[in-house]
C-alpha cells in the first residue's frame, strides 16, 4: 500500500509539473491563431477563438520578420559549429595528462569565468578588430563557453584513457591522427551536448546584436521581436487625439502578432531537440560528472 501511494503520488507532481509546462505552449499557440479582439478581451483560455491565421500571413508578409529568422538561423549555425569545433580541440587537448602546462592553461581559461573586462572593453575590442556591423561581431565574441569545454575535458578524460593512445601509438598514429580517427568518433554524445547548447545560446541571444549591430538587415528575430515588444508596449490611451483609434487597432494586432512570432521563435530549437535528444542526454550525464 506504501509503494502504490507513492506512486500515485509522484504521478499527480509528475502531471502537475506537465501541466504546468504544457499549458503555456497551449495558451501561445491558441491566442497566435484567434482574432485579436478575442486575445485582448482575454477570451482565450485554453483553444483558440475566432480562428484565423492573420498573424503568421504578416510576419511571412514582413520583410523584417523574414530577414530576423534567416540571420538567426545563419547566427546559430555558425555559431555552434564555430563554438563546438573550438571546445572540442580545447577539451580534448586539456584532458591530455602530457599536455605541458596543462594546470596553467586550465586555469588561464577559467580566469574569464571569475573576471569580466566589462562591456565597454569588449565593445571596444570589437570596434577596434573592425567587427561592427557584421554577422561576425554577433558569432566571434564568445564563440567559446568555458563551461561547455569543461564538460567536454571531462568527457574525454573519462571515456578516451591515456591505455587508448599508447595503443595507437604503437599502431603509429599521430596525436591528429588519434584526434580525428579514433577520440572524435567517440565523442557523438559531447558533440551533441555543445551543440545544442551553443545553437540554443545563438538562438536566443540579443544582447550582442542590440551592442554591435545599427544595420537592421542583420538583425537577428530575437531583436527584431524585441523592438516589435517595444511597440507594443505603447498605450493608446494616455496618446489621445484623431489617430488614437488607428492606434488602438496597431496595438491589438501588436498584441496578437507577439504570441505568433513567440510560436516561429520556438519552432527551431523544438525541431532540432529530438535529433540530438538521445546523444544529449547521455553526454550532459557522462560530461558533468567527475
Amino acid at each position: 500500500m506504501e509503494d502504490r501511494g507513492f506512486h500515485i503520488v509522484n504521478y499527480c507532481v509528475l502531471a502537475f509539473f506537465t501541466i504546468s509546462v504544457l499549458y503555456p505552449l497551449i495558451y501561445v499557440i491558441s491566442a497566435s491563431v484567434s482574432s485579436a479582439s478575442a486575445v485582448n478581451s482575454g477570451e482565450v483560455v485554453l483553444w483558440p477563438v475566432d480562428f484565423n491565421t492573420d498573424a503568421y500571413q504578416t510576419i511571412l508578409a514582413s520583410p523584417r520578420l523574414v530577414t530576423g529568422f534567416l540571420n538567426s538561423l545563419i547566427y546559430t549555425v555558425a555559431g555552434a559549429l564555430l563554438g563546438t569545433a573550438l571546445t572540442m580541440l580545447a577539451g580534448y587537448a586539456l584532458s591530455r595528462d602530457d599536455l605541458p602546462w596543462r594546470r596553467a592553461l586550465t586555469f588561464f581559461f577559467l580566469i574569464p569565468t571569475l573576471f569580466s573586462a566589462g562591456i565597454i572593453p569588449t565593445y571596444i575590442v570589437v570596434r577596434q578588430l573592425g567587427l561592427l556591423d557584421t554577422w561576425w561581431a554577433i558569432i566571434l565574441p564568445g564563440a567559446m563557453n568555458v563551461f561547455n569545454m569543461i564538460i567536454t575535458r571531462t568527457f574525454y578524460k573519462m571515456n578516451v584513457p591515456n591505455e587508448m593512445l599508447e595503443a595507437a601509438r604503437v599502431d603509429g598514429a599521430s596525436d591528429f591522427g588519434f584526434f580525428f580517427r579514433i577520440a572524435l568518433p567517440l565523442s557523438k554524445p559531447i558533440i551533441a551536448v555543445n551543440l545544442l547548447f551553443y545553437g540554443i545560446a545563438q538562438w536566443n541571444g540579443w544582447f550582442n546584436a542590440f551592442l554591435y549591430l545599427t544595420n537592421e538587415n542583420l538583425y537577428p528575430l530575437q531583436l527584431v521581436l524585441r523592438d516589435i515588444l517595444a511597440q507594443s508596449a505603447v498605450n493608446p490611451a494616455q496618446i489621445g487625439g484623431p489617430d488614437v483609434g488607428e492606434l488602438v487597432k496597431r496595438k491589438e494586432l501588436f498584441d496578437k502578432l507577439k504570441y505568433a512570432l513567440i510560436v516561429v521563435a520556438m519552432i527551431p530549437p523544438l525541431i532540432a531537440y529530438p535529433f540530438v535528444q538521445k546523444h544529449f542526454v547521455k553526454g550532459a550525464l557522462i560530461g558533468s560528472l567527475k
